[in-house]
């Protein structure tokens, strides 16, 4: 039986696995930014086309096929898993891999599948500090179900909801019956708690930021890296890095002692971004200690100007959020 894995970048390590002959791995993180056009996401699944760029479609990152099937890296990805008896869907409970899984989902869902040829795993563990070795020995432990119309269905409406020019219906979706997809309402709340507070303008991970700051964190790797203290997931460190600057090195500063250096370095640096972040010692300024305290809303003295799905945040148009959705 041959047997296909469609993953995010975590996975990786399937490639090694033996689980099955091809993993291909997904590469955008759509939880920063903003969203990619329609247009290039089309052209990403599609058949390759001279005009696209490197990089810009499915077979080009990530993928290692062997010699015997080389000449398939052309083709659109649906057109790729019609050889498979079986393609398995591997993604974390992340919220970038849950936005991976609906984008995914929603695509696949508009093409006729055969009964019980693509199937979801339940993943509930960090694929990325998983060797192949272990995830080939842990895989009959890991729940798999069959794709039907209701995932298909779950997915399309959460994806359509996410990239609207408003949260509105990505809230909404909270009272909606999710079950079909079991990781994704978790993964939602998350990424809704990332919407500005409406006393601090600040999302989840910038006043956790502020938190462990004033407890005597004062490196970025604890920041960063220390997820069971932050408890938050939805950003990577380029994402966290980015947050933590907006802090710093505004018009009227939360933060103190990060690199200045850092307004002139070219972003796409990140070894020099790296070094400025590991030698900063930081500290909470007094506006950043009214920040936290709920006393002063650090987007009323600082510019925002930042993406969440397909609604863009600046300070006219803040979406706020917590317990409800407040309107700019």
């Amino acid at each position: 039986m041959q047997r296909l894995i469609l993953t995010s970048s975590s996975g990786f390590e399937l490639t090694k696995s033996g689980l099955a002959e091809i993993a291909v791995t997904f590469f955008f993180r759509f939880q920063w930014g903003p969203l990619p056009s329609s247009e290039k996401l089309a052209a990403y699944f599609a058949a390759r086309s001279e005009t696209l760029s490197s990089g810009d479609h499915w077979s080009d990152w990530g993928i290692r096929l062997p010699r015997a099937i080389r000449n398939r890296k052309n083709l659109s990805l649906v057109e790729f898993c019609e050889a498979y008896d079986v393609v398995e869907l591997w993604f974390e409970s992340k919220p970038a891999d849950q936005l991976q899984l609906i984008w995914l989902l929603d695509h696949l869902g508009s093409y006729s599948w055969p009964t019980a040829k693509l199937k979801l795993r339940l993943v509930a563990d960090d694929l990325i500090v998983r060797t192949g070795e272990e995830l080939a020995r842990s895989a009959s432990h890991i729940p798999v179900f069959n794709v039907t119309a209701r995932e298909f269905e779950t997915a399309e409406t959460a994806w359509r909801a996410y990239c609207e020019p408003t949260p509105e219906s990505c809230v909404d979706l909270l009272r909606k019956d999710l079950s079909a997809l079991p990781m994704l309402r978790p993964a939602l709340l998350d990424l809704l708690a990332e919407l500005p507070l409406p006393t601090t303008g600040l999302g989840a991970t910038e006043m956790r930021f502020l938190e462990l700051l004033s407890r005597g964190f004062a490196n970025t790797n604890g920041l960063f890296h220390l997820r069971s203290h932050r408890r938050t997931n939805v950003f990577g460190e380029f994402e966290l890095g980015s947050l933590l600057e907006e802090l710093a090195l505004g018009p009227r500063p939360a933060v103190a002692g990060l690199g200045d250096e850092l307004r002139t370095i070219d972003p796409g640096n990140l070894g020099a971004r790296h070094e400025v972040y590991l030698r900063s010692r930081l500290s909470l300024t007094e506006f950043g200690k009214a920040v936290l305290a709920h006393q002063e809303d650090f987007s009323r003295h600082n510019p925002i100007d930042r993406w969440w799905g397909g609604t863009h945040l600046t300070n006219d148009r803040l979406w706020r959020y917590r317990p409800v959705l407040t309107r700019p």
